[in-house]
This record gives C-alpha cells, sequence and structure tokens, in this order.
C-alpha cells in the first residue's frame, strides 16, 4: 500500500488516502473500473445514466460494495438541462442511499433539488462547476465541496473559455468550501501542481479510459494510446452545449454540420447520441463511429492498463514532482531558487 500523499479536507470528506477522484463517465462509470480506483486509495463515481434501468444500477452499486470490502464509493448525479432526461434523479439517489452510498457528484443544472436530499440522508455532495460564479452559487445552497473544470475538459466544460489552472486560482482566493480542480489533468506533475496552486483534490476522467477494468471495446483504448495532447476538438458550441470529445470521423461531421447552420440537436441526427456511440464505438470497436468523450489528458495515457496502476503511479510522478522542487527550493530565501 502506497504511503498517504496528502491529507486535507478532501482525502477527509471521501475517507480517502489520495486526492485523486475519478469523475462521472457516462456509459463507462460502471463498478470495475470505480472499485478499482476506490482500492487503490483514491475515490470514484459510478454513473446512473451507464445502465438501462434502475433495477441493474441497484445490482451494480451492490457489486461496487463487494468489490471494494466495504470501502467508501461515489455516484454521480448528472443533471440535463433537457427536458425529461432528470425524472429518474429521485431514484438515483434514493438508491444510492438506501445502498450504504454517501458521497456525491453532481454536474449539470443546479444542485438546488438535490443538496436537501443527500444531506438528510447522511451523505456530502461535490458539485462540478464550470465558472467561479456558478461555484460561489453552489456553496450558497450548501454543497460540501466544489470541482472547478476549465475549457480542456473532456465531455462538458460548459461555455467557460478559462483554462482549468486560472479558474482554480480564482476559485481558492474566493470559496470557503474544498475546491476541486479537473480539465487536462493527466499526470502526477499536475497534480502536485494543483496542491501548489491551493487546490484540495484532482477530478479526473480521459486518463482513466485505458484502464482495463473500463468496459469498452480494447481497439477505442489502443486508439486514445496512440493519440498525443492535441487528439480531442470541441462541438457544439454554437449550440451552447460545448463537448470536447476524441477527435475521429463522427466528430469532424458534426463540426461539418455546424458550419453549414444546423443550430438544433435534432440537426445532427444520430450521429450525437448515446446509443450509437455505446452499440458502435465501446461495443464493437468502430472507433470512427461515435461521440467519444475525452480532453487532452488523454495524451497521457501510454498503455492499457489496471486502473490502480495508473493511480500508483499517478502518485508516484506527483511526490516525485513535490520532491524535485522541494530540493530546488533554497532554504530560508524564498525569492530564488537553487541552480
Amino acid at each position: 500500500m502506497q504511503a498517504t500523499l496528502f491529507r486535507n479536507r478532501i482525502t477527509a470528506l471521501f475517507g480517502i488516502r489520495h486526492p485523486i477522484l475519478l469523475g462521472g463517465m457516462h456509459q463507462l462509470g460502471r463498478s470495475g473500473v470505480v472499485a478499482a480506483v476506490v482500492n487503490a486509495g483514491a475515490m470514484g463515481f459510478i454513473t446512473p445514466r451507464s445502465f438501462d434501468d434502475l433495477a441493474v444500477y441497484r445490482a451494480d452499486l451492490r457489486r461496487c460494495r463487494e468489490l471494494t470490502g466495504g470501502k467508501p464509493f461515489g455516484v454521480n448525479l448528472t443533471i440535463s438541462r433537457r427536458a425529461g432526461f432528470n425524472r429518474d434523479a429521485p431514484a438515483w439517489i434514493a438508491i444510492a442511499l438506501e445502498e450504504g452510498v454517501r458521497h456525491f457528484e453532481s454536474a449539470g443544472t443546479s444542485p438546488e433539488e438535490i443538496v436537501g436530499p443527500i444531506h438528510a440522508g447522511g451523505g456530502v455532495l461535490m458539485h462540478k462547476c464550470p465558472s467561479v460564479r456558478h461555484a460561489l452559487t453552489a456553496e450558497r445552497l450548501g454543497v460540501d465541496a466544489v470541482a472547478l473544470v476549465g475549457m480542456e475538459e473532456g465531455g462538458h466544460p460548459g461555455a467557460n473559455q478559462l483554462p482549468t489552472f486560472v479558474n482554480g486560482a480564482v476559485a481558492v482566493q474566493r470559496l470557503r468550501v474544498p475546491v476541486v480542480v479537473g480539465g487536462g489533468i493527466g499526470s502526477g506533475r499536475q497534480i502536485a501542481a494543483a496542491m501548489a496552486l491551493g487546490a484540495e483534490g484532482v477530478v479526473m476522467g480521459s486518463r482513466f479510459m485505458v484502464a482495463s477494468e473500463v468496459e469498452m471495446h480494447v481497439a477505442v483504448k489502443q486508439r486514445i494510446v496512440e493519440l498525443d495532447e492535441h487528439g480531442s476538438i470541441a462541438i457544439l458550441g454554437t449550440l451552447n452545449d460545448t463537448w470536447r470529445v476524441m477527435a475521429n470521423g463522427t466528430a469532424r461531421e458534426v463540426q461539418k454540420l455546424e458550419a453549414a447552420g444546423a443550430r438544433r440537436h435534432e440537426d445532427f441526427g444520430d450521429l450525437i447520441l448515446s446509443t450509437r456511440t455505446r452499440e458502435r464505438v465501446y461495443r464493437d470497436g468502430r472507433v470512427d463511429e461515435g461521440i467519444v468523450s475525452l480532453g487532452p489528458a488523454g495524451g497521457f495515457a501510454d498503455a492499457i492498463e489496471p486502473a490502480g496502476t495508473i493511480v500508483a503511479r499517478l502518485v508516484d510522478e506527483a511526490r516525485a514532482a513535490m520532491d524535485t522542487l522541494g530540493q530546488r527550493w533554497v532554504a530560508g530565501d524564498g525569492d530564488r531558487l537553487a541552480a
């Protein structure tokens, strides 16, 4: 077991050894990878939207509890702006609480409607925000922590155009609750930098797409291994619904439709549907035939390997980065660095 890297409010809040959080992975956030991350000393969140019905979701929560030996794990609640997409949200919370889950991550619209039920059930909530303005609102609503994501985030970073480390630097000056940063983070050096910035943790997703426990065709993982930091592009910005995704054939087709004037989700047909990605890409391995959420942090993925190995590498890299900085800093002279 690796020694604890940091002790702070985030590690205490989530009951973890390392301030690394695997954020909700749509269609992929299941017990296998979440449990592997948790068993390595970090935190992971199962995504209810990854399951066809509530019974399967409940069964996966139970499987995760078995795989972790009772260690705490979390549930992601992505609240959509689109009508009808949130009808199961109250059930997601109720089932999670019934199954002993007490750690939640939310994203999307305001957490106002979910803070109360989670706290009433003895849970804690971290809300993911694209801007400090939204984070301050979430803090007023009573969330226990916030995650600030920059424009580099794989998935939906919002309309904010600030990068992760600008967002985070402003947030730690203005918020009282613990702040986690995310977006483009795929190395331990960046974790060390986030801690130096004043954040108390990092939220990651793209770096773990290649974990062997992720239930996704190996061809997709291999494509991510082959990509560098330029392997993602942003789509749907013209709809005020920016989505950072793998640069593949379907994503480029969506860009062409946007350039031609498409301005409604319906204008893209099935190109942007999650069912298409699940069946053609994740199940069948036809990598260019669906939209895959991915940020530039995927460029740090250099091998298909267990999630626990990824966590261990991140912790070792972060510790080495901090040790190197400590060796360079001149004792007693905070104004200069050693040559």
